[in-house]
């Protein structure tokens, strides 16, 4: 498993401290009269869920242990190696040291469930809080933890009457069976709020929940909605995006059945799992995300499904205080140039709150009408302004704008922008940097600083450190003595200047020998496909792996292929994106080695009468997988890859139809320092953006662009442009001028494949249709990008009518001319 998905589970389940293996359990159930003390747990029947007091820490963040001093009553996962509590009783009351030895969970003699410590008077820590309980019942109340993970104080064992439940007041983490939504009558809310920290699972800064206008996420103080799902027929939409996160991946395919309750009581989301040997949560992070983690068994960590929002710095202050987000990096947060971290121990745990301070203090003074500042301007570009400006109207330039922040000793940075002024004071939170492909934003962001700061900044800038110029030429040498053995490599064995060589068992790219491949292939006997780049080959390694060998043709042609394929998709790796397994260069042999995809490509499937047909969720589910794909492509990678290529014929389908973006022959890269390339004209008639004809320089909306045509042909099981006959005339019909007129008339039936005999989702076409029109728009910049097209399609983002394209208006035009 990757460093980096380690790091990852340790930051999502916040690691704590598991008690001792030799704790005492007392069966699932705590009676009056008993007490449950440190060391000792409830366990439920199942043995998947423990309770019991622990004190949280973690390991792997830093050098040294973290530890808290503080102990917690929680519920845990039993079997899972890697600690993981679910809830937490006193979050906000934790018990010291001192107070430890003397503390129990009981039945109080008011009926409660309760934390009792017993130094001196006997003080309650935290209760269930249940009032007006009288009678002879409360000797026969009892707590029982269900194997649900449920924490429940029953009446009594014979009439199971359920007084108090943990589901009901959960912490940071949704479990299968709880219900997450509100009592309409009482007005009784459940609302999940993250934790502080990875030691404190205290209360943080972000919660979520279900109100009248459906689910939000927001920040607590101040309140700050950052995210939301609207009720009504979104609703639904959620539950099909909670289905999508966990079916997308083959491995966790039906492990949950999520639903959406409203009636005259209550309104609320539940999700359960048909397997109970499964551990499944969604813990509303600390970065103010929500997330679907699952266990698996092979990896020993949890594996995160899906993130929403997928960017960390949508959430309002992820960074804190005086601090840049950039969701591309990782870490994404950083302070701003002449601040530093306010507790490095803090940002270590994941808790940010605190943020960054100032390296040296500001200086202004103010005496009655008069600011006297040697301070000045950095300015901070392509970034999204901070929260709460101040518009000043009678800064009509931008000198008037700075004069105006600097004659206020509050001021802490100003922006300028269309003729308009802003200025901050105090804190500057939410400032995000658009450093990606698509970033359009000239806002830019002017930050006051020390004088003295900013000379530095400014120093710093124009002189290379000296440990900057030792490192360029270690590397420069380093990289001197690589190409002379590479030369001496490729002498050797005859092989050209291909990557280097990946031990098969690292899970890397293998450089197989011409031989073996040959053998494999049964000397290329069995043709699977081809075109103009070669031929496509099945074959069979020595340890049963079933493979596709490409064997490019020409010299040059096929030496383009090759290189570009290595350098692209040899170097990522995604669910949607076909796995490049290993390659061969062997003379003039070019030879890439990719998995099999048993169901072939996408193009048999819409377009031939003797393949299966497929039902109308595999293509939407295609249609989200290639999307997913996309978006990794273009926002993901160090650098923007641009397919240039995309339809049916290049999207390969596996044994259980999930699409895999493959041939990579003529993918463009561009920089994350720019924002468009100019490159040779390139792809496939039929699905070429507008902007190819003109010769202008191309941007990722190319793929997009070809996307939106493929979505077409997905919704019709046809070309896009067939040519089609009537009995008078011949004509030709070009389809997605009719998509866009029956889309603006309302009739979706019309467009979908005949083949499907009406079984689709008319939700869902329609949505797929629209995303399709607004791909295929004239003007890049009315495209959206292929993260906006996921959520789109995911249900996370409503989507608005598309307009005409000016090129199928013409064509509209000229085909009704015709008619006439």
């Amino acid at each position: 498993m990757a460093p980096l998905d380690v790091l990852l589970g340790l930051l999502l389940l916040s690691s704590l401290h598991t008690p001792s293996c030799s704790a005492a359990t007392n069966g699932d159930t705590l009676t009056a009269g008993q007490g449950l003390a440190v060391g000792d747990m409830l366990v439920s029947r199942n043995g998947k869920f423990a309770l019991g007091f622990f004190q949280p820490t973690t390991t792997g963040i830093s050098k040294s242990d973290n530890t808290s001093p503080n102990w917690y009553l929680g519920i845990w996962f039993n079997k899972i190696p890697v600690f993981t509590t679910v809830w937490v009783a006193n979050r906000e009351e934790p018990i010291t040291g001192p107070m430890l030895k003397l503390t129990q969970l009981k039945i109080s003699s008011d009926g409660n469930l309760a934390i009792v410590n017993h130094t001196g008077t006997e003080s309650i820590i935290w209760s269930t809080h249940i009032v007006n309980r009288t009678g002879t019942s409360l000797n026969t109340t009892s707590a029982v933890l269900l194997n649900t993970g449920n924490l429940v104080l029953v009446e009594s064992p014979s009439t199971n009457v359920t007084l108090w439940e943990s589901f009901d007041y959960p912490t940071d983490v949704w479990l299968p069976g709880a219900k997450f939504g509100r009592n309409k009558v009482t007005g009784f809310n459940r609302q999940f709020i993250s934790r502080k920290s990875l030691i404190d699972p205290g209360l943080g800064s972000y919660c979520v929940e279900l109100d009248t206008s459906g689910v939000v996420l927001k920040h607590r103080y101040p309140v700050v909605v950052y995210w939301s799902w609207a009720s009504g027929k979104s609703s639904l939409k959620l539950i099909q995006v909670l289905k999508t996160m966990v079916d997308m991946n083959q491995q966790t395919r039906g492990l949950i059945n999520p639903a959406y309750i409203d009636n005259s009581e209550e309104e609320y989301y539940i999700y359960t799992s048909p397997d109970e040997s499964s551990s499944i949560f969604v813990p509303l992070d600390i970065s103010g995300q929500i997330k679907l983690n699952i266990w698996s068994q092979d990896r020993q960590s949890w594996q995160t499904i899906n993130t929403q929002p997928a960017d960390p710095c949508t959430p309002y202050a992820a960074c804190g205080a005086f601090t840049v987000c950039n969701g591309n990096s990782r870490p994404f947060c950083d302070c701003m140039e002449s601040f530093s971290q306010k507790s490095a121990r803090d940002w270590e745990l994941d808790d940010r709150t605190g943020g960054c301070i100032r390296n040296t203090p500001l200086h202004c003074t103010s005496n009655k009408n008069m600011t006297s500042s040697t301070d000045m301007f950095h300015p901070i570009a392509h970034v999204t302004l901070p929260y709460n400006p101040q518009s000043l109207d009678v800064a009509t330039i931008q000198r008037k704008c700075e004069e105006s922040c600097l004659n206020d000793c509050s001021c802490t940075a100003y922006s300028y922008n269309n003729s308009r002024c802003s200025i901050w004071h105090g804190e500057l939170l939410s400032v995000n940097l658009n450093d990606g492909i698509d970033n359009n934003s000239e806002d830019v962001l002017y930050l006051r600083l020390a004088a003295k700061d900013l000379q530095s900044l400014r120093k710093d800038k124009r002189k290379p450190s000296i440990e900057l110029v030792t490192a360029a030429s270690i590397i420069s040498f380093g990289l001197l003595m690589f190409m002379l053995l590479l030369v001496i490599w490729r002498n050797k064995f005859k092989w050209c200047g291909a990557p280097l060589y990946y031990n098969q068992e690292s899970g890397g790219i293998i450089a197989f020998r011409y031989t073996d491949l040959d053998r494999a292939t049964k000397n290329f006997s069995e043709k699977l496909g081809g075109g103009g780049f070669g031929s496509v080959y099945k074959g069979v390694l020595s340890d049963s792996t079933t493979i596709a060998v490409k064997r490019l043709d020409g010299a040059s042609q096929g030496e383009k292929q090759f290189r570009a394929e290595l350098s692209s998709i040899g170097l990522i790796q995604h669910i949607n994106l076909v796995k490049l397994i290993g390659f061969c260069c062997e003379g003039d042999t070019r030879l890439l080695v990719y998995e099999y995809m048993l169901n072939g490509s996408l193009d048999a499937h819409l377009f031939k009468s003797n393949v299966v047909v497929l039902n109308w969720n595999s293509r939407y589910q295609i249609a989200l997988g290639v999307a997913r794909g996309l978006s990794y492509l273009h926002q993901s990678c160090h650098e923007c890859i641009i397919h240039c290529d995309i339809k049916p014929e290049n999207i390969l389908l596996d044994a259980s139809f999930i699409p895999k973006v493959a041939d990579f022959g003529m993918a463009a890269f561009v920089g994350r320092n720019f924002s468009r390339i100019l490159t040779t004209f390139r792809g496939t008639a039929g699905y070429l953006a507008p902007e190819w004809l003109s010769g202008v320089a191309i941007t990722q909306k190319i793929d997009v662009y070809a996307f939106g045509m493929v979505l077409l042909e997905i919704i019709s099981g046809r070309r896009n442009s067939p040519e089609a006959y009537t009995s008078n005339s011949y004509h030709v019909e070009y389809f997605p001028v009719r998509a866009i007129t029956m889309l603006h008339k309302g009739d979706m039936r019309s467009l979908v494949d005949p083949k499907l005999h009406g079984d689709f989702n008319l939700e869902q076409a329609e949505t797929v249709c629209k995303v399709a029109c607004w791909c295929i728009q004239d003007n890049e910049f009315d495209r959206p990008t292929m993260g906006e097209v996921v959520r789109y399609l995911e249900g996370l983002q409503e989507i608005d009518m598309p307009l005409m394209p000016r090129l199928l208006a013409a064509i509209t035009e000229r085909s009704d001319a015709t008619l006439l």
